[in-house]
């Protein structure tokens, strides 16, 4: 005769993070600098994308950026956190700001926390090009 067992779990079942507050964030921001914007040419323009940091955009409170050695003061508009569904960091707006080819040098990037806190990045052109 075969016995089975049945393994119970005594603790609760992880839950998924949403990754929406700012210690979520924070951290993977720091480490993911590198993979904040990227501009790309296959449209014969400089398209200045920040997919991937309106991807965490709800554990920031603000995004600004400067080009070609400007400090980054102009605030990127960012859409809200979708909070009422399953995939509040969805990106349904475009993510990205065209300018003319070869307009873009340098960008310069500041990431604002609700508490204040501020993450900067300066990337050269040939840093982030993506095509």
């Amino acid at each position: 005769m075969k016995r089975f067992f049945i393994l119970a779990m005594l603790a609760a079942p992880a839950q998924a993070q949403n990754f929406t507050t700012q210690a979520e964030v924070q951290p993977i921001l720091e480490m993911t600098r590198a993979h904040w914007v990227g501009i790309g040419t296959a449209t014969g323009r400089d398209l200045l994308y920040f997919t991937h940091l309106l991807s965490w955009r709800c554990g920031v409170g603000e995004i600004r950026y400067g080009l070609n050695g400007a400090a980054p003061d102009t605030v990127l508009p960012m859409e809200p956190c979708h909070r009422e569904t399953n995939q509040p960091n969805a990106i349904r707006e475009l993510p990205f700001i065209g300018y003319a080819l070869n307009e873009i040098t340098a960008v310069s990037v500041r990431v604002v926390f609700p508490d204040g806190a501020e993450l900067v990045q300066e990337f050269s052109r040939a840093e982030i090009r993506i095509d």
